[in-house]
């Protein structure tokens, strides 16, 4: 009996050491029981001043974050879409949108694209000064804005993959060995959304490589007035192609999927925009040579994983091109099959030498307005 209390003694004692920290240190293995961690995500919201089902620019932004989380997994990094609609009648809650999210103090970064936020973000940077932000497609004032620190500005040199396009469509148009072109006419077509810097970016870089291959080159340029009503768009691209156009250029967003319906219709050419657009759209594929890539997805991948690892440089701007992967021309068995060899060899070259600095591709951003009309109207059809 003696032998049972002092035994119940003994582990009484060594419990009562555990209990008050004594004896030898335990540890729980990091991040919580069975090793899990119980760190919070980061946290990403895109913003979007359109919708989802562009297949083309709200789309690569989505896919790269989709990406990103099917990479680490939603317990390292997940992100919400927040689609606010890119008509006239959606605008007014676009500013409110955002200062909603960031009153929210829920999202490590805020994301949100094209020149028409430019202005609620400069608001929304002020006021929130601790929350950051990356902003895509259009350039920050920075120095108009009090120099914020909490803005990540990623452009694109949409102009060098558009010269591929322009040169690309410029010989196609006059190939006789493509069903869909008339080699008498040296006619092609550009359909934009807005008649903005960014377009006008695409636009002068297609203009500059069609010049390039063909000085007597024409092209029939339309402009939608937004980026979402494709039935607008396949109006203009009707016109474009009963007019003589015979290979075209959609860079509309949503609005540009009537320029590849016209396509269809009229049997002709729709060069595709920011995503690969006849891998998205396999119905329309045999009317879509390829697609001038805009790797948005790919330059918010890499910023977010910058940021994690706390090495992201905020209140400065970066700029992607062909040397950068920021721009690419969808080169894949479709392109192959669609393209006769002797164009994609040229492009092959004309892409090196844009690389190399032996092609300076024009850029609206150093041009006045009165200059980038001059230079469209010098491609006009009379």
């Amino acid at each position: 009996m003696k032998k049972v209390i002092a035994l119940l003694l003994a582990l009484m004692l060594m419990l009562g050491l555990v209990a008050c920290g004594g004896g030898e240190e335990t540890t729980e293995p990091e991040g919580g029981e069975g090793g899990e961690s119980t760190a919070e995500p980061y946290k990403a919201a895109l913003l979007l001043n359109g919708t989802l089902g562009d297949k083309s620019f709200y789309d690569s932004a989505n896919e790269g974050l989709t990406r990103l989380r099917d990479e680490l997994g939603a317990d390292v990094f997940d992100f919400k879409v927040e689609q606010m609609g890119g008509t006239t009648a959606d605008e007014p809650k676009w500013e409110p949108t955002l200062l909603d999210y960031c009153d929210s103090g829920e999202y490590d970064v805020i994301i949100m694209g094209t020149w028409q936020m430019a202005a609620p973000l400069a608001k929304a940077a002020a006021e929130y000064p601790d929350q950051k932000f990356m902003f895509f497609d259009e350039a920050f004032d920075f120095a108009g804005n009090g120099n914020p620190s909490n803005i990540y500005n990623i452009l694109y040199k949409q102009n060098e993959d558009s010269y591929l396009v322009g040169a690309a469509a410029a010989m196609m148009t006059t190939d006789e060995t493509l069903e869909k072109v008339n080699p008498d006419d040296a006619v092609i077509g550009f359909l934009g959304g807005m008649d903005n810097a960014v377009i006008n970016d695409f636009l002068l870089g297609y203009i500059q490589g069609a010049k390039d291959t063909n000085p007597d080159i024409k092209i029939a340029i339309g402009w939608v007035g937004d980026f979402v009503n494709s039935a607008t768009g396949k109006d203009i691209a009707m016109a474009q192609y009963q007019n003589g156009v015979d290979v075209g250029y959609n860079v509309a967003g949503n609005a540009g999927l009537g320029q590849i319906e016209a396509a269809k219709e009229m049997d002709k050419y729709a060069f595709g925009v920011d995503s690969d657009q006849a891998a998205l759209l396999p119905d329309f594929a045999d009317w879509i040579p390829t697609s001038a890539l805009k790797n948005v997805g790919n330059s918010l991948y890499a910023a977010i994983k910058e940021d994690m690892a706390g090495t992201l440089a905020y209140g400065t701007t970066v700029t992607y091109g062909f040397a950068e992967g920021g721009v690419a021309l969808v080169k894949d068995a479709h392109y192959e099959e669609m393209v006769p060899e002797n164009i994609r060899t040229t492009l092959e070259e004309l892409e090196q030498k844009i690389v190399n600095g032996e092609i300076t591709v024009m850029t609206s951003s150093n041009m006045t307005t009165e200059e980038i009309d001059e230079i469209k109207a010098s491609v006009a059809l009379q």
